[in-house]
């Protein structure tokens, strides 16, 4: 037997009887839960798991086939037994239908029991597998796969590393694309709980009326098309994670729900009165701006307050420096494989383009561009014209207000500002020197000039050579 699994729970109120299922299964190396009514077992349900329960047809106070229609409802996973002395055809469909696996007859044989719970012991450890199988397969997320030297990515994750360890719940603010998954996933992974199951809900993806169901799952009839119960995602992440990205998007009603969940763990089914109780670590996303949205009365202060105990911020590209050619090598890596293609990276050229363009979509963005170049470039490397030129990407700019937030002083700001504006202009002249200091109205001297000045490279001359600018 293995140790890890637990104990069965055994109903019966005749002391021999109880006495004689134990010696049985001890044997066997099973530990076990011994009770004498249906009403002790219904609590210790509720305090305790149990890999497996059998139970006693006839009982004092509640019936065995009461306790079975009431706990196959409330706990569906668990497989019930059910043992009589009182044996017929009838009574065995009855307890079939009230949730029972298996129906055994008085007196039975040794083996008839232990090969009822042998079956069981090996479907609880089948699903148990299956499930750290499956949080394995969602979450292949690794603290080595968040790539950045800058300092607010070494920042970011060292903050991974002392907060994962925890059950804390975590809020994490960012625009679309800097990577707010990979932080949820990595934190997972980190923690106590990487063995348990990690879900996933797009909040936005998932129709309002249905959202509710999804999270917390419904009973059978609770409303049209609900033809049998259905667990909740927070069942199915019990002990585990579960990352709700775009929480921004879900309705206040629902918001009022989520934080009782996050109060104590409990929740009830879509159309059910039992209140129920989970394990899980909450991990929740948005890119919207979450302070506005409580302005505006469309998300609960008191809901950000309790989310947000550690709060993440992943930085946007444009803020990352030299990350943006980190991460596109590595995507280039990655789509030479997929495509089995060889080449070899990325002519200066390219490299200033990539590094001057805002990335309003950011890493998404990124390897969309790069998966782009690796399909159209026909030589070994990467170049300009193997790149989108950005004009309508830089549209998404338009009307945008830089405003000083106490992170960037003006000279920085305004660097930023002039490299913007340079790198534009280079990459309407195809990256011309002298075609580019000409529409800037400055000598090719000043533009090389300014260009070393704030780190840029790239450019030819009219002969086609590259100019030998230094970072």
């Amino acid at each position: 037997m293995t140790p890890l699994l637990p104990p069965v729970l055994i109903i019966d109120d005749e002391k021999n009887m109880r006495l004689s299922l134990k010696s049985i299964l001890a044997g066997e190396g099973y530990n076990m839960c011994l009770v004498e009514s249906a009403e002790d077992a219904l609590d210790h349900l509720e305090r305790e798991e149990f890999f497996m329960v059998i139970t006693d047809a006839r009982l004092g106070g509640m019936s065995g086939y009461d306790f079975l229609a009431k706990a196959c409802k409330k706990w569906p996973n668990t497989p019930f037994l059910m043992i009589t002395a009182y044996a017929t055809p009838k009574l065995a469909v009855e307890a079939i239908k009230a949730g029972a696996i298996d129906y055994l007859a008085k007196p039975f044989a040794p083996e008839e029991l232990l090969h009822a719970v042998s079956r069981c012991a090996e479907r609880y450890n089948l699903l148990r597998e299956n499930a750290t199988l499956r949080a394995h397969v969602v979450a292949p997320y690794q603290l080595d796969q968040i790539i950045g030297e800058s300092p607010k990515m070494m920042e970011l994750k060292q903050l991974i590393q002392s907060v994962a360890p925890t059950n804390a719940t975590v809020l994490i603010l960012g625009e679309s694309g800097t990577g707010k998954e990979l932080i949820a996933g990595s934190l997972h992974s980190l923690s106590q709980r990487r063995q348990k199951n990690y879900i996933r809900i797009n909040c936005a993806a998932i129709p309002e009326n249905l959202l509710e169901s999804e999270l917390f799952g419904h009973e059978k009839g609770a409303f049209t098309g609900a033809i049998k119960m259905k667990l909740g995602r927070v069942e199915e992440a019990d002990g585990g994670t579960i990352f709700l990205d775009e929480i921004g998007d879900m309705s206040r009603s629902l918001q009022a729900k989520l934080l009782r969940f996050l109060e104590d763990g409990t929740f009830t089914r879509v159309g059910g009165n039992d209140e129920l109780r989970v394990n899980v670590r909450l991990i929740a996303a948005t890119n919207r701006d979450i302070i506005e949205a409580i302005r505006e009365n469309n998300f609960r202060e008191d809901l950000f307050h309790r989310l947000n105990v550690v709060q993440f911020r992943p930085p946007p590209l444009r803020e990352r420096g030299h990350d943006v050619i980190m991460l596109a090598e590595n995507f280039l890596r990655h789509f030479n494989t997929t495509m089995t293609k060889q080449v070899r990276g990325f002519s200066a050229g390219a490299r200033q383009k990539l590094s001057g363009h805002h990335w309003p979509g950011n890493v998404r963005e990124l390897r969309n561009v790069i998966e782009r170049a690796v399909i159209l470039e026909p030589t070994q490397e990467i170049q300009p014209t193997s790149l989108p030129d950005f004009q309508l990407e830089g549209r998404l700019r338009k009307g945008e207000i830089t405003t000083l937030t106490g992170d960037h002083s003006l000279d920085e700001l305004m660097g930023d500002f002039e490299r913007q504006l340079i790198n534009n202009t280079l990459e309407q002249n195809r990256f011309n020197l002298s075609k580019t200091a000409e529409q800037l109205k400055i000598s090719r001297h000043a533009l090389r000039y300014r260009m070393q000045r704030l780190n840029m490279t790239g450019g030819a001359d009219d002969d086609g050579a590259a100019p030998p600018i230094k970072e």
